[in-house]
């Protein structure tokens, strides 16, 4: 049996940890909703969530330690044991998996002499499966510490974990440059990332992602010239070169409507005067 209650923090470490978590529930009208960053924060003091750090959490927003480590143990983000310095998790949700996620998950585990959740020897990466992180567009995806690193196969994913563990210099293909996961714990905590250029180099939605927003508001799809404009923009009248849809009878969707579950539909609720619901009593 563990021993009970958990040990406290040496004086010098607690000190500066309470002046930390004192700015962060400063932040929010009710202390318990400082519970996620105070998580983040003492992660980002031993790598992961301690019997230490719940109890800490656990005192000063006068919570059991029994609440505290059931928010701890439901997110994914925290981490309830040892790790490495880089987590590197592979999407096997299923576009990622299909696209070759699954693939790489594998060599991977093959390439570090790991499982799931394992950590090599020199305690530089831990590897882990993780599910859908909304960047379905650029599967499959490769995150560390929680960085994008997009379109990888098991051959470019061998590479970037061979150069975390040397040392080399890794740049995500997407957002801020690496840090380690203690550092990436505190800036998730809410404090601010000090490295020069790293807040502005966290950029903007890719080109993929956009491909869908240009689509969705008519605009000429790159490189299809002027077939380009698939869908037209909702709520816009024929485009250019639609004139045989110039005589359809007023409310008729557009034989390009893009989705049914774009349509009003007459039965909303929200509509008062279609109402919605059980009309006759159970069993009629």
């Amino acid at each position: 049996m563990p021993q009970l209650p958990a040990p406290d923090y040496p004086a010098e470490v607690r000190a500066r940890l309470a002046a930390d978590a004192k700015e962060v529930i400063a932040r929010y009208p009710g202390s318990r909703s400082a519970l996620l960053p105070l998580l983040h924060l003492v992660q980002a003091e031993e790598g992961h969530v301690t019997r230490t750090g719940v109890r800490f959490c656990a005192e000063l927003l006068g919570l059991t330690t029994a609440e505290v480590t059931a928010v701890a143990t439901f997110y994914s983000m925290y981490r309830r044991g040892p790790g490495g310095d880089y987590q590197v998790g592979v999407c096997t949700n299923t576009l990622c998996a299909v696209m070759g996620g699954d693939a790489i998950f594998e060599t991977l585990q093959q390439h570090l002499g790991v499982g799931n959740g394992g950590t090599t020897e020199d305690g530089k990466v831990t590897l882990e499966h993780i599910e859908c992180n909304a960047a379905c567009d650029f599967a499959p995806v490769v995150m560390v510490n929680w960085e994008f690193f997009d379109n990888q196969t098991p051959d470019s994913a061998k590479r970037l974990v061979d150069d975390l563990r040397e040392g080399r210099s890794v740049a995500p293909t997407r957002g801020a440059p690496l840090c380690t996961y203690k550092e990436t714990a505190r800036i998730l905590a809410g404090f601010p990332d000090g490295r020069p250029g790293a807040v502005e180099a966290t950029g903007g939605a890719g080109p993929a992602s956009l491909v869908g927003l240009r689509l969705a508001k008519g605009e000429a799809v790159p490189g299809a010239g002027s077939a380009g404009h698939v869908v037209p923009q909702r709520g816009a009248g024929p485009a250019e070169g639609e004139g045989e849809h110039a005589g359809r009878a007023a409310g008729e969707a557009p034989a390009t409507h893009p989705s049914s579950h774009d349509a009003p539909r007459d039965t909303a609720a929200s509509d008062p005067h279609h109402p919605a619901g059980p009309t006759a009593e159970e069993g009629e």
